[in-house]
């Protein structure tokens, strides 16, 4: 079974996101999802200044496999994404949980984050 961080919250579109200062969150895929999709070739992440709602697609990973698109996780502005990933997604297979993040934004209300699986519901949400 995959490890998954207990520090982070995780999407049922296999979102990670990490609570930081205030109520500013980054965001990015879990190993799971970089696995299923492959050898991630290129990545369209939202603008910065963009205002996201919860589910809104806001970006597309595209692998040697698949187009998926990117979710939003949580309502928000977005206040920064990871130039690194777009010029070198493979960073995203590499290191999903560190640097291969996508970005970063000023979430709407801090009870969004309750609404999202903690690590073990996650991992039993992929396991099952």
């Amino acid at each position: 079974m995959a490890e998954y961080p207990e520090d982070l919250r995780y999407s049922i579109d296999h979102e990670w996101v990490r609570p930081g200062n205030e109520m500013v969150v980054r965001v990015g895929i879990t190993e799971y999802a970089a696995e299923q999709l492959g050898d991630i070739v290129y990545v369209q992440l939202p603008e910065v200044g963009e205002s996201l709602e919860a589910g809104d697609a806001c970006g597309e990973l595209e692998s040697t496999k698949s187009t998926s698109d990117l979710m939003a996780p949580v309502s928000g502005v977005v206040t920064a994404v990871n130039q690194t990933v777009a010029d070198a997604p493979e960073n995203i297979n590499a290191d999903a949980f560190g640097d291969g993040w996508l970005f970063e934004m000023e979430i709407e209300s801090a009870e969004e984050l309750d609404e999202l699986m903690d690590a073990d519901a996650y991992s039993e949400h992929v396991d099952s």
